[in-house]
């Protein structure tokens, strides 16, 4: 695993930060090496951020919501208690908007610009390959995607969740027929074996690419500063 020692900082306010988590990264289950570790530290060496942030001494850090390990992206963090509750208060009440890009298997008879949605109920609890429905009582499940972009085997599309479900794109975008590239979890051994050996592919090509919300009366819309070159690149070679 490369050690990652600074982390991209989108956007910072009163008690918290956007940043871009990198593929492969966990939040908070590696101390040391985690996302929360390692912005721990930099926020610390960094006397005009911890004074941008409010800060004044010793500080916990927080995620305000989940990011898979293999998924990357803006994700927001919190330094204050205030500003973790309200934050999580907007996310709970549905005020929060966040759109993906995935890298999907196969092609769309779809226009650019189609909007689609993914509507199978699903568990609240993931299964695999074999089970993406997961076992169980199964739940509203939906998620809205948009045909961006096509090549010979693949599709870009760009992707809002409706709902909240564990793993909620990975395991639609398998039920659909169009798994997400590289992933371990719902996509075929063949597949990303195939990638990594011949395309040098060795991520999940699903990236959180933006955040919008309103705190305090000022709207916020975060966007990542790209498109990761890995999943763009596998794209492109696909022409």
């Amino acid at each position: 695993m490369t050690q990652i020692d600074t982390i991209d900082i989108l956007k910072t306010g009163q008690g918290w930060l956007c940043v871009e988590k990198p593929s492969g990264m966990s939040v908070h289950n590696e101390p040391g090496h985690d996302l929360l570790s390692i912005l721990a530290t930099q926020i610390r060496g960094d006397e005009a951020l911890m004074t941008t942030l409010g800060i004044d001494g010793e500080f916990q850090i927080h995620p305000v919501h989940r990011l898979d390990r293999d998924t990357s992206g803006v994700i927001l963090v919190a330094t204050q208690p205030e500003a973790l509750s309200a934050l999580s208060t907007l996310f709970q009440t549905g005020a929060v908007k966040k759109t993906y890009i995935a890298l999907v298997h196969g092609n769309f008879d779809l226009p650019a610009g189609a909007v689609q949605v993914w509507d199978t109920p699903l568990s609240k609890e993931a299964g695999g390959r074999t089970d993406p429905k997961g076992r169980g009582k199964r739940v509203k499940a939906e998620t809205r995607y948009t045909v961006l972009d096509q090549s010979v085997h693949y599709a870009l599309l760009e992707i809002e969740l409706l709902t909240g479900r564990k793993h909620q794109i990975r395991r639609h975008a398998k039920l659909g027929r169009h798994p997400v590239t590289g992933d371990r979890r719902y996509g075929s051994k063949r597949s990303v074996a195939f990638l990594g050996e011949n395309h040098d592919f060795h991520r999940l090509g699903l990236h959180a690419f933006s955040i919008e919300f309103v705190m305090d009366a000022v709207p916020h819309a975060i966007r990542s500063r790209s498109i990761p070159r890995e999943i763009q690149a596998l794209l492109d070679q696909d022409r």
